[in-house]
């Protein structure tokens, strides 16, 4: 990809190669905030993070900073859920549990959808110049309460995770972009956010290697071309966070599990590190190659270089890091430009939505709704309560007095979403409380969960369950298609539920 200097390059040039930083995409047409990122590029930065941002926008910064540098950029995203999830004019299709409760893996015309709806993805994120996606997320989701990975997961079985994994690690690298698999050794069981907070995993070897390690060890195999390092504290390999430990790193991810890709720490403005000083140094120290998303790109950068000059890292330990990722670089295509089509691959996305919807309970049978005396209630995360469609198909509830709710039919729509900062997945109890009494109370029930499937299991009074997995507008017509009859109920659960 592109040319590669023969001259030497000096030692804080090789610290500004092993680090991506930080692109806010709605800044890039304000001058002041361009320059400063160009002149990263200049410094030899080794790539960035794309968040938000416009398709046209976003296609010519990163047209104009690859041009600039000497040594070719990574441009990478957090692109789980297509590259919609970042670039506005860019298709958003469902998250992986999503995914995975549409897929059934013995349906040619599933198989189908699914590598038709990823080369969609690798199309546009090419179309972009996006060449680093940090896809899949391969933890496996055993805490129902888990505040930041939940809806990323595909599933709490490990044998799944790894087959959908797979097909994201494959798709990806045949298109030229490289996979990124996380949050390594699994995020999957904690109740907490490392973006807020260190979770410590407490689990023990044997619970490691037959859950968390699986998804992991079946991406080493399948090719995938980086690994994320979770900030996550696991006593049983280590008494350092897996982010800093050589034990994790050296040891158990490259040496006894043979991976010979780029290692990335997660994010390092994250909160979890912040009582370990220089996290980016030692992170480097431990092994990783690339230091994602530090505060500052310039001082993690110094902080090197000074570390070095002062003897506190050996030089050979930045060499090592800085070949990887020049050498993964230089195997990336010459151009990443494809041509898109964004009204197809909206069509994709729909098709992946309206088969994921699954109905958990209808006892006694109450479905399809044709009662015309329907009443609806939107709980949850309010922020989706204005664009909701529902609002327009069925009437709202007067107030919120349990005793409105008698002789009628009510279906209660629940919006939650998964997001970094938030350290939650679920909604207050006291909301659980109201809407148990207006259940009681109701003809009839409808329970949809517009996010994470887990909060279906306060409400196992309801009449009906349904799992939607996403809050979107395509999620929830969806869902009215299934609730009235005009559509079947496609989606497997590919969790487990447990009582409330």
């Amino acid at each position: 990809m592109g040319d590669f200097p023969d001259r030497y390059l000096s030692t804080i040039e090789k610290a500004y190669q092993i680090i991506i930083s930080r692109i806010d995409g709605l800044k890039v047409t304000d001058l002041s905030y361009r320059a400063l990122q160009l002149s990263l590029v200049d410094k030899g930065i080794g790539g960035f993070i794309i968040f938000g941002g416009t398709r046209d926008d976003i296609r010519e910064f990163i047209s104009e900073a690859q041009s600039r540098a000497r040594i070719p950029l990574f441009i990478s995203s957090d692109i789980e859920r297509g590259v919609g999830q970042q670039i506005e004019g860019m298709t958003l299709f469902p998250c992986q549990m999503a995914v995975a409760a549409a897929i059934n893996r013995a349906d040619k015309d599933d198989l189908d959808l699914v590598q038709d709806a990823l080369r969609a993805v690798a199309s546009e994120a090419g179309e972009l110049g996006i060449n680093m996606a940090f896809s899949p997320v391969l933890d496996v989701n055993r805490d129902p309460d888990n505040p930041i990975i939940c809806t990323r997961a595909y599933s709490d079985d490990p044998e799944t995770v790894s087959w959908f994994g797979d097909q994201y690690i494959k798709a990806f690298e045949a298109a030229g972009i490289i996979s990124c698999a996380k949050h390594f050794p699994g995020h999957g069981d904690t109740s907490a956010d490392s973006h807020i907070e260190l979770p410590v995993i407490r689990k023990s070897m044997d619970e490691l290697y037959a859950l968390d390690l699986v998804p992991f060890r079946e991406a080493v195999r399948a090719g995938v071309g980086g690994i994320m390092i979770g900030h996550l504290s696991v006593p049983a390999l280590d008494t350092r966070p897996a982010s800093l430990s050589a034990k994790v790193i050296k040891g158990l991810l490259r040496q006894e599990m043979g991976f010979t890709g780029l290692v990335l720490t997660d994010a390092l403005n994250m909160h979890a590190l912040e009582e370990f000083g220089e996290a980016g140094l030692e992170s480097l120290k431990a092994g990783a190659d690339i230091l994602l998303h530090p505060d500052n790109a310039d001082s993690t950068a110094t902080s090197i270089f000074t570390a070095i000059e002062e003897g506190r890292l050996g030089p050979q330990t930045l060499d090592s890091a800085v070949n990887r990722t020049i050498d993964k670089k230089r195997a990336l295509p010459d151009t990443m430009q494809s041509r898109i089509n964004i009204e197809r691959h909206t069509l994709l996305s729909e098709r992946m939505s309206r088969n994921s919807i699954t109905l958990l309970k209808d006892s006694p049978k109450i479905l399809p709704l044709t009662d015309g005396d329907i009443r609806l209630i939107l709980s949850g995360d309010d922020k989706y309560f204005g664009p909701s469609i529902l609002t327009g198909k069925f009437a709202s509830m007067d107030g919120d007095n349990p005793e409105t709710s008698a002789d009628k039919i009510i279906v209660i729509a629940v919006f939650t979403s998964v997001a970094a900062w938030r350290g939650s997945s679920g909604i207050a109890d006291i909301e659980k409380t109201r809407l148990r009494s207006i259940i009681k109370k109701a003809r009839g029930s409808v329970v949809v969960s517009f996010g994470s499937p887990y909060v279906l299991r306060h409400f196992s009074d309801a009449d009906a369950l349904i799992a939607a997995y996403d809050p979107t507008i395509q999620a929830q017509q969806a869902v009215f298609d299934c609730l009235t009859g005009k559509a079947p109920f496609r989606g497997g659960l590919p969790v487990y539920i447990p009582e409330r």
